[in-house]
């Protein structure tokens, strides 16, 4: 069995000595070829390339913007697609995703370990046992996601938190909450919510002032807290979606309250719920922030997003 090893040299919970006690740990179950990404979009461009080559396996090391790019490598592998004589999940190789971020929320989301070395041990028993998981995922325009996506206010705090850490502050959840109440309080959208829903046969979803789309849950993680605004997506069922009509400060706090809480699930007037979507289109009144697997991608105004089911074989 040949398989690539992804390695994010800037993940945050290993160090050189680790990665090398990794490497021998996956050389002993598999013929392995270990690269480094050096910029961003190098791992969707690698696990690409594996994915042509014929590798049966690409194994991460790193965080959620790691996992993104090399599933959307393996989903846009043209010379594999093209020949396609089985389902998508089974022509192309299988993804094994080693927790090396500050939060790593596809990997939890699995039911993986939190610590990598935990992780890996349950990745060879699964590479020995050809043992996998067959999952969906979500796609908005032409780029995957694993497990979360959104527009407006959540983006924005992703946004503010990135711009945070390029100033050399620590990923906290202090710092997560510093940044929804900054951007609660300050952002303009409060007083003309900018987004809507349209979905096919269906009036459209006025007057919102985010969209937060799951394709499993939790939504992200803040330390050991599970955050569930739609507790019932799953990899295995279309897209679940919560909006919040406007950004009332009162009551955007109350969900905010909501969603602190172990059990999730906000409610109220003002909170729209959709769940296990196929399709739909969130369009925006001027330009908004968006966001997939916790990474800023710049400002849009229309974004259309599909449930892509039975799309990737992940070892678990």
């Amino acid at each position: 069995m040949r398989a690539l090893l992804l390695v994010n040299p800037k993940a945050t919970t290993t160090s050189e000595r680790s990665r090398d006690v990794l490497v021998r740990a996956l050389r002993s179950a598999v013929e392995l070829s270990v690269e480094y990404t050096t910029r961003r979009g190098h791992a969707a461009t690698l696990a690409r390339a594996a994915a042509e080559s014929g590798v049966d396996v690409v194994v991460t090391l790193g965080g959620d913007g790691t996992v993104n790019e090399a599933v959307n490598g393996l989903m846009t592998a043209e010379a594999v697609l093209s020949g396609l004589t089985g389902t998508r999940a089974q022509v192309l190789p299988a993804l094994a995703v080693v927790p090396g971020g500050s939060t790593n929320v596809f990997a939890r989301a699995l039911g993986l370990p939190r610590d990598w070395v935990e992780g890996v041990s349950v990745i060879l028993e699964g590479l020995r046992d050809g043992r996998h998981r067959v999952i969906g995922l979500g796609r908005a325009d032409d780029r995957y996601f694993t497990f979360a996506a959104g527009m407006g206010l959540d983006a924005a705090v992703v946004r503010r938190v990135e711009q945070a850490r390029l100033r050399g502050r620590t990923s906290t959840p202090g710092l997560y909450f510093r940044s929804i109440a900054g951007q609660v309080l300050t952002g303009e959208d409060r007083k003309s919510p900018p987004l809507s829903i349209e979905r096919p046969g269906e009036p459209a979803e006025l007057d919102l002032g985010t969209v937060i789309v799951q394709n499993t849950a939790p939504w992200t993680y803040v330390g050991d807290r599970a955050i569930n605004p739609s507790p019932g997506a799953s990899f295995d069922r279309g897209l679940d979606v919560m909006a919040l009509r406007g950004l009332d400060v009162g009551k955007t706090a109350r969900t905010l309250a909501q969603l602190a809480m172990r059990k999730g699930d906000p409610h109220g007037k003002h909170v729209l719920h959709l769940h296990d979507q196929d399709e739909f289109t969130v369009v925006a009144a001027r330009p908004q922030p968006f966001q997939l697997d916790g990474d800023y991608l710049g400002e849009r105004q229309k974004v259309h997003f599909v449930s892509v089911s039975e799309a990737l074989r992940v070892i678990c």
